[in-house]
């Protein structure tokens, strides 16, 4: 019995994958690939994506937002977690990171669900909101750079129904948030994002500690 969450150290994290993921080839491929990279740790945790994908497939979405695709497996998650008619519209400035995405999303049969805008995120947001799309999403993920958090979550939020719900990575930030004494720009707006979100009358939530931590927004 506990009456706080659990901590996980080397072995009982193992145990933890060894009993509850149930990874597909193709994303094991990827996520090998993505840990030769020199920015690897920008992948989210294989639980932490499928974990997004029971999500998914519990509201029954069919229409999600992607902000930050990097080598393109959250995508890859989502779009194999919706139906044939889903789709995932995602955000991303890195040509060379979503070519290795794109490879793989094709190679799973899901290139055609995937809908990859190379562009500053926030002009994509917008471009969408100027093109009727707000309360037409299901599901929008956040893992981009974080002092546009505020901005990506504010649109997302208009672009999601009612009912939908926002994912935000990063938001326990290596335990960093909790350091008084860590004061760069990064720790802070991440500090600043997550005491706004704990605040906002429009959404009800839950951070859950998984991965680097990941709130989830349900929007009113």
């Amino acid at each position: 019995m506990a009456n706080q969450t659990i901590r996980l150290d080397d072995q009982l994290y193992r145990y933890l994958q060894s009993v509850s993921l149930q990874e597909p080839a193709i994303l094991t491929q990827l996520r090998q690939e993505t840990a030769q990279q020199s920015m690897s740790q920008m992948q989210i945790a294989p639980e932490q994506g499928q974990f997004m994908a029971l999500l998914v497939q519990l509201m029954g979405a069919k229409k999600t937002l992607e902000v930050g695709v990097f080598t393109g497996y959250s995508a890859l998650v989502v779009a194999l977690a919706l139906p044939p008619d889903g789709k995932v519209v995602a955000c991303d400035v890195s040509e060379e990171y979503t070519t290795i995405a794109r490879r793989y999303w094709q190679q799973a049969g899901v290139a055609d669900k995937i809908d990859l805008h190379l562009a500053p995120a926030l002009e994509t947001l917008d471009q969408l909101l100027a093109a009727g799309q707000a309360d037409t999403f299901d599901f929008a993920f956040i893992d981009a750079d974080k002092s546009n958090y505020d901005g990506y979550y504010e649109r997302s939020l208009q672009l999601v129904r009612s009912g939908g719900l926002v994912a935000i990575d990063n938001v326990l930030w290596s335990g960093r948030v909790a350091d008084p004494q860590v004061q760069d720009n990064r720790t802070n707006s991440i500090r600043a994002f997550n005491q706004k979100v704990h605040e906002d009358a429009r959404v009800s939530l839950s951070m859950v500690p998984i991965g680097d931590g990941l709130t989830l927004a349900r929007k009113h």
